[in-house]
């Protein structure tokens, strides 16, 4: 393999722990419009948290270069893109940051450079949709002046234990020849090993399904807790039950956020409506998923009121923004959601989470949150949102302005059963 040249663009949760990884091998330069983000990674700050600022240091030490000037991408002979693909209000995909990043690589593309996605999109989306861009801005043709590959990121937020080089990684290429190039490529920084797919659409669509299989068997165990609700039994305690059966599959209701699972099985629906199918087995799990909201929002307003509170006027702390516990990653949230259910019946809630940046959920979801636990505010309605482990010495029974006539809700199954009064 001859000596290249690696852009990372994009240093998100994706981006930044490959580009660490890969500066071991290769020199890398690790660009994101984002300046502010340049200039904290430029300082040994990582305020996703996904590297250590030692292991960020370390990075620096290696020689990684971090800029938000495009031009420096210039000398660059492998351009790799983890940006983000949202979706839009309508639940359709949002290209706009995969295309503008394919634009800017197009702009210093060069004979013989490879561009590599990782950013999670639908089957087809490389060479139907970004190949084009790089060849009319670069004026280059694909499969004969440049190539592309496709493994799609694997990053479990907060996760650290299934970090990056321990997940093994899928790639693929636009030519047999480049595909192995690619996986040789991965296989520098991946101790997990690679699985070498045998086209692009192939590697794109397993991204696809990993988290749509995920959505769907979360959105069937939510199904469970709103049937088992009406039956007034605890989900929980049937899950427990079930899963002592050696082959049942244990997943636990909640409310699904995040940048993946709440979000990839709308790219691969609108592929499949594109190609005149209507997946109604993914968009049902869709759709209960996305319930899930206003269920607990309704859930923690029926115990108000049987335990005799006014609802209007009653005041509510929700401990968690984030969308999984132990993270600061707030995309996706679902709280936002509750929170505004509540208020719309007249409930005054805050929201504290030790983890989130205030400025960011404010800039993102327009909310303030509280920095600390008012000490001296009292509340009618606790609920535990997020299983941060601050939260695990917390007694929530304490913040409550009534023990008789206050209710702690719990969403994590993270409080004891007996300190609780409805749990999901």
């Amino acid at each position: 393999m001859k000596e290249q040249k690696i852009a990372i663009l994009g240093l998100g949760y994706v981006g930044l722990p490959l580009a660490a990884a890969f500066s071991k091998h290769f020199p890398v330069i690790g660009f994101d419009i984002n300046a502010d983000r340049i200039e904290e990674l430029s300082h040994g700050f990582d305020r996703t948290k996904e590297i250590t600022n030692e292991e960020l240091s370390e990075t620096l030490h290696y020689g990684i270069s971090f800029t938000n000037d495009e031009n420096h991408l210039a000398a660059c002979t492998i351009y790799i893109v983890t940006v983000p693909t949202p979706i839009d209000a309508e639940n359709s995909p949002n290209l706009k940051p995969l295309l503008s990043a394919t634009e800017t690589i197009g702009k210093f593309l060069k004979k013989d450079d490879i561009v590599i996605y990782e950013s999670t999109t639908y089957p087809g989306c490389t060479e139907e949709d970004c190949v084009p861009v790089l060849e009319k801005i670069s004026g280059l043709s694909f499969n004969r002046d440049f190539y592309c590959g496709y493994s799609p990121e694997r990053i479990n937020p907060g996760d650290k234990i299934n970090t990056l080089t321990k997940i093994k990684k899928v790639t693929s290429g636009s030519t047999p020849e480049i595909a192995v190039f690619v996986d040789e490529l991965y296989k520098k920084i991946i101790t997990a090993g690679t699985h070498l797919a045998s086209s692009i659409k192939i590697a794109e669509a397993s991204k696809a399904i990993e988290n749509a299989q995920r959505d769907l068997n979360i959105s069937f165990i939510n199904e469970l807790a709103l049937i088992f609700d009406r039956m007034k039994i605890d989900t929980n305690e049937v899950l427990e039950a079930a899963s002592t059966k050696w082959n049942f599959l244990k997943f636990t209701p909640g409310l699904v956020g995040g940048h993946c699972i709440s979000v990839d099985p709308y790219y691969l629906s609108y592929k499949a409506e594109q190609l005149g199918y209507h997946p109604a087995v993914i968009l049902s799990g869709r759709r209960v998923n996305d319930s899930m909201a206003k269920f607990v929002a309704t859930k923690v307003i029926n115990l108000l009121l049987e335990k005799g509170n006014y609802v209007k006027g009653s005041k509510a702390l929700i401990l968690g923004i984030t969308f999984k516990e132990n993270c600061p990653d707030i995309r996706n949230s679902k709280i936002p959601q509750v929170m505004m259910e509540l208020e719309q019946n007249g409930i005054e809630t805050d929201i504290h989470d030790p983890l989130a940046d205030t400025a960011l959920v404010e800039h993102e979801y327009g909310l303030k949150l509280a920095t600390a636990i008012p000490e001296d505010k009292k509340y009618d309605a606790i609920i535990l949102a997020v299983a941060h482990e601050q939260f695990r010495k917390l007694n929530p029974r304490a913040l409550l302005a009534s023990a008789e006539k206050g209710i702690v809700y719990d969403l994590k199954n993270f409080i004891p059963r007996d300190q609780v009064d409805g749990r999901l």
